[in-house]
C-alpha cells in the first residue's frame, strides 16, 4: 500500500505539468452525500473536461481513505482516451481497486495491450509499469507477451520500465517468469547500451536472487563487472546504489583485478548522495582485503576512503547518525582509516543524544597514546554537561580510556578523582563502577584511591554502582579497617537490595570471612542464612549453599576458590564478534549496518539456503565391503562381539528405562531426577534440603556428599593419560566439536521483550546450551529460570540458569548452560526437537528449538574395527540409509579429521580405483550405535553417506550433522 500512495503522490504532481490552471485542493474539500451517483453521472458523461475532473474527485476521495470501488466500471471505460493525464489516473485508480474487484480487472486488459503499441514510449512504460502493478493472477498471463515486446523496445525508458516489471511479476508468479525466458531477457540486458536499462535489470535480478539464494541469477564475471562499471559512470544516483551493491557480491580472482575495480569505483566517493557514497565504501572496503599491505596503492586507498566519510558528518543529525553507526563497523574493521580525524567527533553542543552518544563510542574506539590527551580533556568537559545520559556515557569513557590506553591510566584515575570532589550523585556513581574495573586492569596500582571512594559511601542508590563498591571492599578488605562495618551497613536492607547487590554482598563478605576469619565469624553466618534460607532467588540460593558448604568442608579450598587470581579485563568489552564484523561490512548502508544485526535477525520470512537432500534407499546391499579388505579376518574359531541387538531407541522412545547391556556404568538412581528437577520451582534449595524422590539421605548437611552427577560430568571410566594421547586405542585427542551459529529462539515481540539466541554444543564432554539473554524491554528483567519438556533424549538442565545481575533495558548477557542427558523421555517430532519453558520476574515464555545431535555423540564411540565389521553385518539391510552429501571441497583425511572433533571416529580406510571409503562410527549418549561409510572421489565435491543403526530413525539427524560438520 505504502508503495501505491507514493506513486499516487508522484502522479497527482506530475499532472500538475499539465496546466491545470487552478490547484487540485478543492479535491479534496468535504463531499456531500449521494456523492457517488454524481460521480457515476459525470464519469460517464460526453464532455473530456467534465469527465477528468470526475475522476480527479474519485482519486481524491480514495486518497483520504473513502471506498469508491463501486465506481470500477465506471472509471475503467474511461481508459479509453488519448489523454496522458486522464490515463494516469485511471491507471493509479485501476491499481488500487484491482485486486477487490479481479473480474472487472480483466475489463481492462485489452486496453493495456493496446497501449504497449502505442507510439508514445511514455504511454507503453506507463502501461507496462501498471500491469505489473496490478497483483491478480488473472491478469497475469495477459501480461507476457506485452512485457515480452517492451523488454525488446526501441525506446530505454520503455525497457527499463519493463526490467523492473519482470521482479513484481516473479514475486506474483516465480514460475510463469522462468517458463517465458524472461530472466535470459534481463540477464541480455546488462549489456545494454543504455545505463538506467543496465541499472534496473541489476536490480531485478538482485531482487529475484535474494527471494532464492541458490539460483545463481547475478552470474558475475569480468567481462559482466566490466559493463556494470562503465554503466556506472553515466546511471542516476539510485542506479549507481544498484549496480554498486552488485559489485559488492563478486569475489575478484586476484588482488589485480581487486585494484582495477577499486580505481574504478574511488569516482563515487565524491559524489552528492550519501547513499551512493556508503555504497563504494562497501565495495572498497571488501576489495580492500585482498589487495596486499605493503602495496603503495593500498595506503592510498585508505587516505581516500576518510574525507568522504567525515562529509558525511556535516549532513542533518538523522544522516549523520546512520553514518556514524556505519562509520563504527570500519573503525572496528580498519581504525587506521580515521586514527587522523579525532577531531571529526567532537560532540557540538546543539548535537541531538543519539549523535553524541555515537560520536563517543567511536572516540574511544579511536583513542590512542597519540592523541589521549586531547580526549581526555573533551571527555572531562563532558562530564559537565546538563545531559544526565551523556554524562554517564563520559564518565565510563574516561574508564575505557584508561583500560585502553595503559599509558593514560593515571591522569584518567586523577580526572575521576576530580569528578568524584564534585559531589554529584549520578557522576560519583559512575565514577566508581569505572574504577573497578581500572583496578581490574591494573592490580595492585591504585588502591590508594579507596578512601575516597569509601567517603561516598552513603549517597550511592544505583545497583550497579553499590555492587561496584562492595566488590571494591570484599576485594581488598585487608586494606580497609573498618571493612567489616561497611559491609554490615549493606546488610540491614539485604532483601531490599536487587540480586546483582546481594550477589555481590554475599561474595564480599565470603572474601571478608577468609581474609579476617576470627573477626567476621557472626557476619558471615549473618549472610548465608539470609541467602538460603529467607531468600527466594534461586541464584543467591545456589552461591549461598556452594560458599556454605566450601567453608564448612575445607577452607582451604575455599580460599584457593573464592580469592583465586582474576583474569586481567581485556581492552574493548564491546567489540563485535569478528565474523559478524565481517557480515556487517558486506552491509555497509543498510539497516543491518544501523541496527548492527545480520538481516536475518530483523527481517522476518528471510529465506536461508535450502540444502535439497536425496531420500535414503532402504536394503542396498552395495557397501558392505570389509573395512579391512579382506586382509585380517575374525580370529579362527572365536566370533567378534557384536553391539547388543535389542531397540535402544524403541525402549527409550517408550520410557522403559530398564538398563541395558551397555559398556559404561549404569547412572546412578537419583541422576534421573536431578535431570527432571522442577528447575522453575526449587533449583538447589530441594536439592540440599530434603530427600529427592527416594535419593538417600541428603539431609546430611553440609557435610553430606553431592548428588548424582549426570554422567557426561564424569571422568571417562577408563580415564588416565592412555586415553587422552589414544595409546590402548580408545577416544582420540578431540580437534574441537562444531559448534552451529547462534539462531534467534525467542523473538522480543514474543516475549514482552525478553530476546533469547543460542546454540548448543558440547566441550570437554559436557553438553552445553549457550544463549544470548537480551532485554529489549524498558524495565530491569531478573530471577531467570528455565526448564525442558520430555524429549527424545533425556536432556535436562543440569543446574540453574546463571543470568547472575539483573538485565538492563538494551543489554545483553552470555549465559552457559550445562545439559545432563538422564532427563524424562518422550519421542519428539522431529527427533531433536526441544520445547524450552523461560521464566523471569515478568512471566513465563516458551519457545521449541532444535539441536545438532552431533552434541549427543559421546567421546568412546570409536569401535574396535573387528566388532565394527560384525556389527555391520549385524544389522539388517533394511536399516540402511544412504544419503548424498554435495558440494563438500575436502579430501577424505581432512574429512576425517574434521569429523573426529565431534566424536565421529574414523575405524579403517580403504581406496579403490581411485575411490576413498571411510568406515566410521558413533555412539549417542543412550548407549545407541551409529555405523557410517564415507565415499569420496577425488576431485568430486560430492560425497555418499550410508549410515547403518538399530534405530534408523536417528539416520536422518545423523546426515545432517555430517553435513553441518564438513560444510562449515
Amino acid at each position: 500500500m505504502t508503495a501505491n500512495m507514493q506513486e499516487w503522490a508522484n502522479q497527482l504532481c506530475e499532472n500538475r505539468q499539465f496546466g491545470s490552471k487552478m490547484t487540485d485542493s478543492k479535491y479534496f474539500t468535504t463531499t456531500k452525500k449521494g456523492e457517488i451517483f454524481e460521480l457515476k453521472a459525470e464519469l460517464n458523461s460526453d464532455k473530456k473536461e467534465k469527465k477528468k475532473e470526475a475522476v480527479k474527485k474519485v482519486i481524491a476521495s480514495m486518497t483520504v481513505g473513502k471506498d469508491v470501488s463501486a465506481l470500477f466500471p465506471d472509471v475503467v471505460n474511461c481508459m479509453q482516451t488519448d489523454n496522458l493525464e486522464l490515463k494516469k489516473l485511471v491507471y493509479l485508480y485501476l491499481m488500487n481497486y484491482a485486486k477487490s474487484q479481479p473480474d472487472m480487472a480483466i475489463m481492462a486488459v485489452n486496453t493495456f495491450v493496446k497501449d504497449c503499441e502505442d507510439p508514445n514510449p511514455l504511454i507503453r512504460a506507463l502501461a507496462v509499469r501498471t500491469m505489473g502493478c496490478i497483483r491478480v493472477d488473472k491478469i497475469t498471463e495477459y501480461l507476457c507477451e506485452p512485457l515480452r515486446k517492451c523488454l525488446k523496445d526501441e525506446d530505454p525508458y520503455v525497457r527499463k520500465t519493463a526490467a523492473v516489471c519482470v521482479a513484481k511479476l516473479h514475486d506474483i508468479n516465480a514460475q510463469l517468469v522462468e517458463d517465458q525466458g524472461f530472466l535470459d531477457t534481463l540477464k541480455d540486458l546488462i549489456s545494454d547500451s543504455n545505463p538506467m536499462v543496465v541499472a534496473n535489470a541489476v536490480a531485478a535480478l538482485s531482487e529475484i536472487a535474494e527471494s532464492h539464494p541458490n539460483s545463481n541469477l547475478l552470474d558475475l564475471n569480468p567481462q559482466t563487472i566490466n559493463k556494470l562499471l562503465t554503466a556506472l559512470n553515466e546511471c542516476t544516483e539510485w542506479g549507481q546504489i544498484f549496480i554498486l551493491d552488485c559489485l559488492a557480491n563478486y569475489t575478484p580472482r586476484d588482488d589485480r583485478e581487486s585494484q582495477s575495480i577499486c580505481e574504478r569505483v574511488t569516482p563515487r566517493l565524491s559524489h552528492a548522495n550519501s547513499a551512493v557514497v556508503l555504497s563504494a565504501v562497501k565495495v572498497l572496503m571488501k576489495f580492500m582485503e585482498m589487495l596486499p599491505k605493503d602495496l603503495d596503492y593500498y595506503g592510498t586507498l585508505l587516505k581516500k576512503l576518510a574525507p568522504p566519510l567525515v562529509t558525511l558528518l556535516s549532513a542533518e543529525p538523522e544522516l549523520q547518525y546512520v553514518a556514524l553507526r556505519n562509520i563504527n563497523l570500519i573503525v572496528q574493521r580498519r581504525p587506521e582509516i580515521l586514527k587522523h580525524e579525532m577531531k571529526v567527533f567532537f560532540v557540538k553542543y546543539n548535537d541531538p543524544i543519539y549523535v553524541k552518544l555515537e560520536k563517543l563510542d567511536i572516540m574511544i574506539r579511536l583513542a590512542s597514546q597519540a592523541n589521549i590527551a586531547q580526549v581526555l580533556a573533551e571527555l572531562k568537559e563532558y562530564a559537565t554537561e546538563v545531559d544526565v545520559d551523556f554524562v554517564r556515557k563520559a564518565v565510563r569513557a574516561i574508564g575505557r580510556c584508561a583500560i585502553k590506553v595503559e599509558q593514560s591510566a593515571e591522569r584518567c584515575v586523577s580526572t575521576l578523582l576530580d569528578l568524584i570532589q564534585t559531589k554529584v550523585n549520578y557522576v560519583v556513581q559512575e565514577a566508581i563502577v569505572v574504577i573497578k574495573d581500572i583496578f581490574r586492569k591494573y592490580p595492585n596500582k591504585y588502591e590508594s584511591v579507596i578512601a575516597t571512594l569509601c567517603e561516598n559511601l552513603d549517597s550511592l542508590d544505583e545497583p550497579e554502582a553499590r555492587a561496584a563498591m562492595i566488590w571494591i571492599v570484599g576485594e581488598y578488605a585487608e586494606r580497609i579497617d573498618n571493612a567489616d562495618e561497611l559491609l554490615e551497613s549493606f546488610l540491614e536492607g539485604f532483601h531490599d537490595e536487587s540480586t546483582q547487590v546481594q550477589l555481590q554482598l554475599l561474595t564480599a563478605i565470603v572474601k571478608l570471612f577468609l581474609k579476617k576469619p576470627t573477626e567476621t565469624q557472626e557476619l558471615v553466618q549473618q549472610v548465608l542464612s539470609l541467602a538460603t534460607q529467607d531468600s527466594d532467588n534461586p541464584d543467591l540460593r545456589d552461591r549461598g549453599y556452594i560458599y556454605w558448604r566450601l567453608l564448612s568442608t575445607d577452607p582451604v579450598a575455599a580460599k584457593e576458590v573464592v580469592l583465586a587470581e582474576k583474569p586481567l579485563i581485556s581492552e574493548e568489552t564491546d567489540l563485535i564478534e569478528p565474523t559478524l564484523l565481517e557480515e556487517l561490512i558486506c552491509h555497509i548502508g543498510t539497516l543491518a549496518s544501523v541496527y548492527h544485526k545480520p538481516p536475518s535477525a530483523f527481517v522476518e520470512g528471510s529465506r536461508g539456503v535450502l540444502h535439497k537432500r536425496l531420500p535414503g534407499s532402504a536394503g542396498s546391499g552395495e557397501s558392505v565391503e570389509s573395512p579391512e579388505s579382506g586382509s585380517t579376518a575374525v580370529a579362527s574359531g572365536v566370533p567378534p562381539a557384536v553391539i547388543p541387538s535389542q531397540d535402544l531407541l524403541g525402549d527409550l522412545l517408550n520410557l522403559d528405562l530398564t538398563p541395558t547391556t551397555t559398556t559404561g556404568p549404569p547412572a546412578p538412581s537419583s541422576a534421573v531426577q536431578m535431570g527432571a528437577m522442577d528447575l522453575l520451582g526449587g533449583g538447589l534449595d530441594s536439592l540440599l534440603g530434603g530427600d529427592l524422590g527416594g535419593s538417600p539421605a541428603m539431609t546430611a548437611g553440609f557435610g553430606a556428599p553431592p548428588a548424582a552427577v549426570p554422567p557426561s560430568f564424569t571422568a571417562p571410566v577408563s580415564g588416565g593419560l592412555d586415553d587422552l594421547f589414544d595409546l590402548g586405542g580408545g577416544v582420540g585427542m578431540p580437534m574441537g566439536a562444531y559448534v552451529p551459529p547462534k539462531m534467534l529462539w525467542l523473538p522480543a515481540m514474543k516475549a514482552k521483550g525478553l530476546e533469547i539466541s543460542g546454540t548448543f554444543g558440547r566441550r570437554a564432554g559436557v553438553v552445553q546450551m549457550e544463549m544470548t539473554v537480551t532485554n529489549k524491554a524498558m524495565s530491569v528483567m531478573t530471577d531467570f529460570a528455565i526448564q525442558f519438556n520430555r524429549n527424545s533424549f533425556g536432556l535436562a538442565p543440569a543446574g540453574p540458569l546463571q543470568v547472575l545481575t539483573p538485565v538492563s533495558p538494551n543489554q545483553s548477557i552470555e549465559a552457559v548452560l550445562p545439559l545432563s542427558t538422564v532427563g524424562p523421555v518422550m519421542k519428539m517430532e522431529p527427533l531433536n526437537n526441544l520445547q524450552v519453558a523461560v521464566k523471569n520476574n515478568i512471566d513465563v515464555f516458551y519457545f521449541s528449538c532444535q539441536y545438532p545431535i552431533s552434541m549427543l555423540f559421546v567421546e568412546d564411540g570409536k569401535m574396535e574395527r573387528q566388532v565394527f565389521l560384525a556389527t555391520w553385518k549385524d544389522i539388517p539391510n533394511e536399516n540402511e540409509s544412504k544419503f548424498q552429501l554435495n558440494d563438500c571441497h575436502l579430501n577424505s583425511d581432512a574429512a576425517s579429521s574434521k569429523l573426529q572433533g565431534s566424536n565421529i571416529f574414523t575405524i579403517a580406510k580403504r581406496t579403490v580405483e581411485g575411490q576413498d571409503m571411510l568406515y566410521q562410527s558413533m555412539k549417542l549418549t543412550n548407549g545407541i550405535w551409529v555405523l557410517a561409510e564415507l565415499r569420496a572421489m577425488a576431485g568430486n565435491p560430492n560425497y555418499t553417506v550410508s549410515l547403518r543403526c538399530r534405530a534408523p530413525e536417528v539416520s536422518q539427524c545423523v546426515f545432517q550433522s555430517y553435513e553441518a560438520v564438513l560444510k562449515n
